[in-house]
C-alpha cells in the first residue's frame, strides 16, 4: 500500500464514524450537550468538515469548499466566513443547529475533494514544504496526518455525544430513543 492509499483509507475512516454519528439524527440529538457547555454533534461535525475543508484547500492552493460551494450560505451561521471553530466559545457551539442531511452533504463534498486530491499525489509529493511558520517545516504529510488525528478525534467525540444522548433519552421525532 502507498502512503497515499494509506491517507485515503484513514480518511474514508474518519468518514464511517461521521456518519454513523450523523445517521438518522434529529436536531435534539444533534445539539444534545452532556453539560452547559458541552460540544454538540452538531458543531462537532461541522469543525472537522470545515477545518479538513480548510487545510486540504490550503494545501491545494483552492478555495474552500465552505465558500466555493455556497456551504457558507446554505448553513447561514453568524460566524466569519473564515471560521473553522478554533477558539469558539459555547454560544458559538450552540448556533450550529444544522440538520444531518446538510452536515453530512458537506461533509462529503469535503471529503470527495480530499480523496481526489490524494489521488493526484506521489509519494515525492508529501515531502513538500507547506508551511515555513514551524520549526521543523511542515511537510505535506504531515499536514495531512496531522488534519486526519484532528478529524479523528472530533469524529470519536461525535460518536461518544451521540451515545450520551442515546443514554440520557433524547428521543427521535416518534419518541424512542435513537438508535446508535
Amino acid at each position: 500500500m502507498s502512503p497515499t492509499d494509506a491517507l485515503s483509507d484513514a480518511f474514508s475512516r474518519i468518514r464511517a464514524v461521521v456518519r454513523s454519528a450523523l445517521k438518522n439524527a434529529p436536531i435534539e440529538v444533534l445539539t444534545f450537550r452532556a453539560d452547559p457547555d458541552a460540544n454538540t454533534i452538531a458543531w462537532l461535525v461541522w469543525h472537522l468538515t470545515r477545518v479538513q475543508d480548510a487545510q486540504v484547500a490550503q494545501v491545494m492552493g483552492d478555495e474552500q469548499i465552505w465558500t466555493a460551494g455556497g456551504w457558507v450560505d446554505r448553513f447561514g451561521l453568524p460566524f466569519d466566513p473564515g471560521a473553522t471553530g478554533y477558539g469558539q466559545n459555547t454560544r458559538d457551539v450552540g448556533a450550529v443547529r444544522a440538520d444531518a442531511q446538510l452536515l453530512a452533504d458537506y461533509y462529503d463534498a469535503v471529503h470527495v475533494r480530499t480523496i481526489d486530491y490524494l489521488k493526484t499525489l506521489t509519494e515525492a509529493d508529501l515531502a513538500r514544504i507547506v508551511d515555513t511558520s514551524w520549526d521543523p517545516p511542515v511537510t505535506l504529510a504531515v499536514r495531512l496526518v496531522s488534519t486526519l488525528a484532528d478529524d479523528l478525534q472530533h469524529a470519536g467525540q461525535a460518536s461518544y455525544v451521540r451515545g450520551l444522548a442515546n443514554r440520557a433519552g433524547v428521543a427521535s421525532p416518534g419518541g424512542s430513543p435513537v438508535a446508535g
